[in-house]
């Protein structure tokens, strides 16, 4: 009888600890913006499918028709790539990804098709949800599914640039 009066005080007690925690919960509105200055964007930190990921690809090298061969592979991958264009200057880099606050998402997912190696620009001001990959002279091929699973379980989730606040959009 004693254990069944220790095991039933013993329920209460965890029973009060589970109803604190989660009244007491101050995280139950992660990740959605609130407490952040007006002024600051949001920034939609949504992963998104490969399918609902727009992309303008920029040949930032010398190398003629890069943009189309590498646009083609996006095509390929599901990615809606809406430009192919060749920019003056040249860069050194793998790629440069440059997006606004709607982007984020998409470009973490990008990233991973470089293995992380593209280098973020990001722009507060930019109100579309296109990221622009700049191909530069370092670039030798988009990363293998394998790889880009592998690639964004190393870089994490997406993460609100400095000066943004992290919001999730389902759409």
């Amino acid at each position: 009888m004693r254990a069944l009066v220790v095991v039933g005080l013993l329920a209460v007690v965890a029973l009060v600890f589970v109803v604190m925690a989660l009244v007491k919960d101050t995280q139950g509105n992660a990740g959605v913006g609130e407490g952040c200055p007006d002024d600051w964007p949001r920034a939609d930190v949504t992963l998104r499918d490969r399918k609902d990921v727009k992309v303008n690809v920029v040949n930032g090298t010398e190398r003629p028709g890069l943009a189309a061969d590498v646009g083609n592979s996006f095509r390929n991958r599901d990615f809606q790539v809406q430009k192919e264009t060749t920019q003056k200057k040249k860069i050194d880099d793998v790629a440069v990804l440059r997006y606004g606050p709607k982007g984020v998402g998409s470009a973490h997912l990008l990233r991973a098709y470089f293995l992380g190696d593209a280098e973020l620009e990001y722009n507060p001001k930019r109100e579309d949800d296109i990221v622009d990959v700049v191909l530069g002279s370092s670039f030798q091929q988009l990363a293998t599914t394998t790889e880009v699973n592998q690639s964004l379980g190393d870089l994490g989730a997406p993460v609100a640039p400095p000066g943004s606040c992290p919001v999730t959009v389902d759409g």
